[in-house]
């Protein structure tokens, strides 16, 4: 099987969708580690920071600057790949530090590799 090239189409920062930081707030009134990292220090990682990192041609990686909050924040909380990827797909603290609320995340368990990577 051949390997496929991804390319990274830098999004630059962007702000946390309303109805996430909505039900964020409503669902942690006393602040989770996920949203406090959003919150005082904004996007840690941003796609620029790994733009070199990639060619120039080929499908679309996922952010490398969110995977980079996952492993972050996967690491603090002392979660499995398999605890992480449930994380990115049903927190909505999480969603929110990753600036994310889809009806459908496709980003599930059963969508990871072996080592909690997306599967592209």
């Amino acid at each position: 099987m051949g390997r496929v090239s991804v390319s990274l189409q830098p999004r630059g920062s962007a702000e946390v969708p309303v109805e996430t930081a909505q039900v964020a707030r409503a669902a942690f009134p006393k602040g989770s580690l996920a949203i406090r990292v959003r919150d005082e220090l904004g996007a840690l990682f941003t796609d620029e920071q790994f733009a070199d990192l990639f060619p120039v041609r080929g499908k679309p990686a996922w952010s490398p600057g969110r995977l980079a909050m996952v492993l972050m924040l996967q690491f603090v909380e002392g979660l499995t790949d398999r605890q992480a990827a449930e994380a990115v797909r049903a927190r909505i603290d999480w969603k929110f530090a990753l600036l994310r609320f889809e009806a459908g995340c496709r980003w599930g368990v059963t969508e990871c590799d072996r080592r909690g990577m997306p599967v592209v």
